[in-house]
């Protein structure tokens, strides 16, 4: 790899990465938080998916033109919007509970649909921050890494991680509360997997309590 020191903008715009799976995750997440009842949302159901995809706009255009720098602030706008959504669908869920608003059917689809967000979401913040995001991966301009792979310690001089690596690393998060396999090195990478262990952690909870009042 190269550790030479190099902006996003000094990055040739012809280099070019397949995002589908940004996008594909992207339009699951935005299904899922519009299939929540507007109890569960701030404003009507669609807002958040629609702030979101309309943001994909420029974010289609900036990947076109090879204009990295942009390309990487859109997608943080996107996952921005998409993180915050899904944490006041979180808190909002807690207020149903306690306040006795939905039933045990409802409770457990809302929450289900939730948790499985929570895993997509931070599969596209890890993607998007290690080593300075995909395109200085594929460049092989990287900055210092926030994951540290099984792979990478084996000497696998030219294995990059994929966006299954990150998804996988975010289910082991949301099941487990570790990294499993993964060592995780940089303070960002500890405070996002802090921040998705605390909101499966919760959802997990609500679910035990409500499971507790039925029984």
């Amino acid at each position: 790899m190269k550790k030479i020191s190099i902006s996003m903008h000094e990055i040739p715009k012809n280099i070019r990465i397949p995002r589908w799976s940004f996008l594909i995750a992207i339009l699951i997440i935005g299904v899922m938080l519009a299939s929540l009842p507007e109890m569960l949302t701030v404003g009507p159901s669609w807002i958040i998916p629609a702030l979101s995809f309309f943001f994909l706009v420029p974010l289609v255009y900036t990947v076109a033109r090879g204009h990295h720098a942009f390309t990487r602030f859109f997608t943080f706008i996107i996952i921005s919007i998409m993180t915050l959504g899904l944490i006041s669908s979180v808190i909002f869920l807690i207020h149903t509970l306690f306040a006795h608003l939905a039933v045990a059917s409802s409770l457990f689809r809302n929450a289900a649909l939730l948790w499985v967000a929570n895993i997509i979401v931070f599969t596209i913040w890890y993607w998007e921050v290690d080593q300075g995001g995909p395109i200085r991966r594929h460049t092989g301009y990287t900055q210092s890494p926030d994951f540290l792979f099984p792979q990478m310690t084996e000497g696998w001089t030219d294995w990059k991680p994929s966006f299954f690596d990150y998804l996988f690393l975010a289910f082991n998060t949301n099941t487990a509360f570790s990294p499993t396999d993964t060592l995780v090195m940089s303070g960002r990478a500890k405070l996002l997997m802090m921040t998705q262990a605390a909101i499966s952690l919760v959802i997990l909870a609500v679910l035990a309590a409500r499971a507790v009042n039925i029984v």
